[in-house]
């Protein structure tokens, strides 16, 4: 079938070769950042209240100790106000956090959003080629993670890494100051074998992550494919074959995510050690200089909360950088596609198309798919303003590249493609595609109702539009034969409606656009005859008020074309109507009596 993939073929992995560095990543998050700078601002400075109620717990803490320890219990006032005021800085500490992440909240979800239809529309603007080749699955699953990942690096990255690094620098001075250099020195020493650990360890580890990544997309791939293709499946019992398949890349995604769990033990437990072995080398220290009178119970409390609040931070931190390295690998393959720059652009000098009666002319016209197969060689031919051309020829000739080529989804290898005497790559390819409607063999509608898809062409029609393009399309007895009328749901990709069905909402929703120009791609090629009869009726009347090209591969459908091109290997080969090529008894001629052979 038709633009289905074989099952028996696992598709390649995508190789990437970008890479997000550091400083692109916080390129990127600026603009975002300065769209709320007041909010950024409050952000900050709770932060910045949060970080000072943090440090001064400690000391608090200290003052309560001691207070209890040096028998001033009679004082009841001193040891009631500082126990007040630890809690009060045990409150700002969490409630400044979190109202600095109410405040930051609107910009990452916007930040989010933006770039989630920035991505959207860029994969709209890209070739053809580009969606024929893509993994629809593995794409959706990069603009997930993507849009988290840029929500983690604008939070964490924001709040979490330099504000810790500079509370880590403001515990070493402490330190030093209320005690000795001794202990500053083992805690910057700890903390400094702690960063370097951490990013030798995740940079190592980031070839696991990416290869999860497209390990998960690449399963992720193949489920939709298999699910898009359910009938396929079905109809050659293939259930266990899409298993089995489906299982074998289940299994890769296991194997990388077994690699991803092993490498966090290593991370996770070399960081506990460091952890561990600073912590008892500065409480050793600490214990032995209370025990010889140099630091007071209160001061060794003080130094435990320190170590305390300065190693959770420091482990969290390990996860946050783990987490942005996750992030970037993340965010990379969807500014990735961002990347990609598409091949069909406006040229710098384009001009909208200026109609006047939507006379086509090809000239010269070459073109292949790949360099070693040509589909079109120095082909030309004319479509007079308002007549009905019809292009015929074997499977395989380049009668559907004609089509794709007018609407420009691809540039030429040589000649040019002429409307109204204006050539289609100087002209915008807005207006162009304004003036041309398709039909195209293989219809796949939205998964809406049948109203809702022929709307499509025109999303402000009035209904008295949208009822003409129906009664047009001879849609109307179909629609009223079903139970929800023209408010029927057709199904995902239009599954639930039948080929012939499919192809006059198709018919319908080009009627509806009103382009001069018409493309009709083998339009009738899943009607049974009555229908197909009725479809030709309502073409003919169109016809008159448009540039029909017709692509057919039923001749009896285009006897009433005004001129009848034959292609054979992507070479005009005859051309006339259809009295004229059977009056030449070449190659029109013989197709001819072929088919009609084959419906005897």
């Amino acid at each position: 079938m038709r633009g289905m993939r074989s099952a028996a073929k696992q598709p390649e992995p995508q190789k990437r070769s970008y890479a997000m560095p550091l400083s692109q990543s916080v390129k990127t998050l600026w603009p975002y950042l300065m769209q709320f700078k007041v909010r950024v601002l409050l952000a900050l400075l709770c932060l910045i209240g949060a970080k000072a109620a943090t440090l001064l717990v400690p000391f608090a803490l200290k003052e309560i100790v001691d207070s209890l320890d040096s028998g001033r219990q009679a004082l009841l006032v001193l040891p009631v106000a500082l126990i007040l005021l630890y809690g009060s800085l045990r409150f700002l500490t969490v409630f400044l956090g979190e109202l600095r992440d109410a405040l930051f909240g609107r910009v990452t979800e916007h930040a989010m959003r933006q770039l989630g239809l920035k991505v959207f529309q860029h994969l709209h603007q890209l070739e053809l080629s580009f969606h024929l080749d893509r993994q629809t699955g593995g794409i959706s699953r990069d603009i997930e993670r993507g849009t988290n990942g840029l929500s983690f690096l604008m939070r964490f990255l924001m709040f979490n890494i330099v504000p810790t690094l500079l509370e880590i620098l403001a515990v070493a001075v402490i330190f030093s100051v209320l005690f000795s250099p001794v202990y500053a020195l083992i805690t910057v020493v700890a903390v400094a074998l702690y960063i370097f650990f951490t990013i030798y360890v995740t940079e190592w580890r980031n070839k696991f992550i990416r290869e999860a990544n497209q390990a998960d997309n690449t399963t992720n791939s193949r489920a939709i494919d298999s699910l898009l293709n359910y009938e396929t499946v079905k109809y050659f019992n293939n259930e266990q074959h899409e298993a089995k398949i489906y299982d074998g890349f289940l299994a890769s995604w296991e194997q990388a995510r077994l690699k991803n769990r092993l490498s966090l033990l290593v991370l996770n437990s070399g960081q506990a050690l460091l952890i561990a072995l600073a912590v008892t080398a500065l409480m050793y220290l600490a214990a032995r200089d209370v025990v010889n009178q140099q630091l007071s119970l209160g001061e060794l409390v003080m130094l435990n909360a320190y170590l305390i609040q300065l190693f959770l931070p420091l482990n969290f931190l390990g996860f946050v950088y783990r987490e942005i390295r996750r992030a970037l690998t993340d965010l990379e393959n969807m500014l990735g596609l961002l990347t990609r720059k598409p091949a069909i652009i406006d040229a710098t000098d384009a001009q909208p198309l200026q109609l006047n009666g939507a006379d086509i002319r090809f000239e010269n016209v070459s073109f292949r798919y790949q360099t070693e197969r040509p589909i079109l060689q120095d082909l030309s031919f004319h479509v007079p303003s308002g007549s009905k051309v019809a292009i015929v020829g074997a499977s395989g000739a380049g009668k559907s590249t004609i089509a794709r080529l007018l609407y420009r989804f691809y540039e030429l290898e040589a000649g040019r493609i002429l409307i109204d005497g204006q050539d289609i790559r100087k002209v915008s390819l807005e207006s162009l595609r304004r003036a041309i409607a398709i039909v195209p063999q293989d219809t796949v509608l939205f998964n809406t109702s049948i109203r809702d898809n022929i709307a499509y062409a025109k999303p402000d029609a009035s209904a008295a539009e949208v009822d003409q393009a129906i009664a047009m399309a001879h849609l109307q007895d179909f629609i009223n034969s079903l139970p929800q009328g023209d408010q029927t749901q057709v199904g995902e990709r239009g599954l639930k409606v039948s080929g012939g069905e499919k192809q006059r909402i198709a018919i319908a929703r080009a009627m509806l656009k009103g382009s001069p120009i018409l493309v009709f791609d083998e339009a009738t090629s899943s009607l049974d005859s009555a229908s197909e009869q009725a479809i030709l009726k309502a073409m003919r009347e169109v016809a008159q008020q448009h540039t029909s090209l017709v692509i057919a591969h039923r001749l009896s459908t285009i006897t009433d074309a005004d001129q009848i091109l034959v292609l054979q290997q992507g070479q005009l080969v005859e051309q006339g109507s259809h009295l004229q090529l059977l009056a030449a008894n070449g190659r029109y001629a013989s197709l001819w009596r072929q088919q009609a052979e084959q419906s005897d």
